[in-house]
């Protein structure tokens, strides 16, 4: 079994051959902290974090850097409409970030640089491109000079004729080429702003990751992620000024872009304005199964959303959880292990649940395996029983963790459960059924079914 993943610079799926045997650099794309994130985010970050998880189930070692874009137009537009400075909105929406992030089981990255931390390492970096005569100086902006790269478009399938006959700013107008792109852009009253050997200014979007990548994890990396609508420009332009200091070494080994989110046909963007914010699904849905949405297509294919997906993916989920629930019961119903009973092959289903996650990280197949694995389960408990229940147990937590998504319910609320069951319980003994009934019926508002089973009482999500 071996690693192979879509590589959008070569349009194929290749072999992945990490750049240090064992060990795995990754970077992606961060937001720009001026809102909420919305659902489309969210499914980027939730790959990149799926795509470390399954990195380090495979047995790499890994070093996982996603920035924060924490200067920018919309930054400062922003905090201008709300009445408060960039610092305080930025540290707000960072904070936000996280608290979302978190929501969706989002591990923090092993580092996540700001980008007005490395003002001196951006500067140092168009400090380079311009002696080597890859950008140049115009009226105290800077610009990076794509006629100086010939391989410019290789990432997007762009080509320099093309970009010059769609494009409206003319050659003299601070430009040399229609395409050339805004490395640092010269001060303007009431920005923030940052010294430079051209004028105060700040830097451009583009070269902010490429410096970030090079001060953080050396310049040359093996997997580059983000999503598919940062291909062209922002990564194309990341790869020619990297690569322009270093000719004959990548960038990225692998460059790993995740497709839109499609809402009415069109993809979710803030600029569509069919933006759905994260903040508010949460507050009607289990972050759990926000995640386990956005992992149900393959992440290189869009993903159709509109108001039924979210229940559809709880009723999905909840069934898995079901048979986490059902097989715990069955564990904690019997005072010793039964001395026979059906045993499941475990090995087999991990072995294909590894295949599929090596096959360009198909997290969506790996959770059809896990569901064959739970049907399988139950029909051993209608049947009489596992010898194995506990392994079942261990390895069904195991693997819903590589993909991000914890199966136990909460521990408070199955122990309120369990209490309201057992008070359910003394009242049919004390024949009081009005009670018993009164409980069950407080159980199904809560979303808890009860089912009485030979071995006693079971109990399960209602999806």
């Amino acid at each position: 079994m071996q690693l192979q993943i879509y590589n959008t610079l070569t349009r194929e799926k290749e072999l992945f051959v990490p750049r240090i045997p064992g060990k795995v650099s990754m970077y992606l794309c961060g937001p720009t902290v001026y809102n909420r994130i919305h659902l489309g985010n969210a499914r980027t970050f939730v790959l990149g974090d799926t795509i470390r998880r399954i990195l380090v189930y495979l047995g790499y070692d890994v070093t996982y850097v996603q920035n924060f874009t924490d200067v920018d137009d919309k930054i400062i537009d922003r905090a201008a409409e709300l009445g408060i400075s960039v610092d305080e909105l930025v540290e707000q929406e960072i904070k936000n970030y996280f608290t979302d992030a978190e929501a969706l089981n989002i591990r923090a990255a092993d580092k996540h640089p700001r980008v007005t931390a490395h003002i001196g390492d951006i500067v140092a970096f168009i400090e380079d491109l311009i002696a080597g005569d890859f950008a140049y100086v115009s009226d105290g902006d800077v610009f990076y000079s794509v006629e100086s790269f010939p391989a410019y478009g290789q990432l997007s399938g762009q080509k320099l004729e093309d970009l010059a006959l769609g494009s409206r700013v003319e050659v003299g107008e601070a430009k040399r080429h229609p395409a050339d792109f805004v490395l640092w852009k010269a001060a303007k009253p009431g920005e923030p702003n940052w010294p430079s050997p051209w004028g105060a200014g700040r830097p451009g979007w583009h070269i902010e990751c490429s410096a970030m990548v090079r001060s953080e994890l050396g310049g040359h990396i093996d997997i580059h992620a983000g999503g598919s609508d940062l291909q062209f420009p922002h990564h194309e332009n990341e790869l020619a000024q990297s690569e322009a200091l270093c000719p004959g070494e990548p960038l990225a080994r692998y460059w790993v872009h995740g497709a839109f989110l499609i809402v009415n046909d069109e993809k979710m963007s803030k600029s569509q304005g069919n933006f759905f914010i994260l903040r508010d699904i949460l507050r009607h849905h289990d972050g759990s199964v926000v995640r386990f949405f956005l992992q149900s297509a393959h992440y290189r294919k869009p993903l159709a959303f509109d108001a039924t997906s979210l229940d559809s993916a709880n009723a999905a989920l909840h069934r898995l959880k079901n048979t986490y629930a059902a097989l715990e019961h069955v564990l904690a119903a019997r005072d010793t292990p039964p001395a026979s009973g059906e045993v499941l092959d475990l090995a087999k289903y991990e072995e294909r649940f590894k295949e599929t996650l090596a096959d360009d990280f198909n997290a969506a197949g790996a959770w059809g395996v896990l569901f064959e694995l739970a049907r399988e389960a139950n029909t051993a408990i209608t049947r009489g029983g596992m010898g194995n229940t506990a392994e079942v147990l261990d390895t069904l937590h195991k693997l819903a963790d590589v993909l991000g998504v914890e199966l136990r319910v909460e521990k408070s609320i199955a122990a309120e459960v369990e209490e309201l069951i057992a008070r359910r319980e003394e009242a049919r003994r004390a024949r009081d059924f009005w009670t018993a009934d009164k409980i069950r019926q407080d159980l199904l508002q809560l979303g808890i079914v009860l089912e009485d089973t030979p071995q006693g009482v079971r109990w399960k999500l209602k999806w």
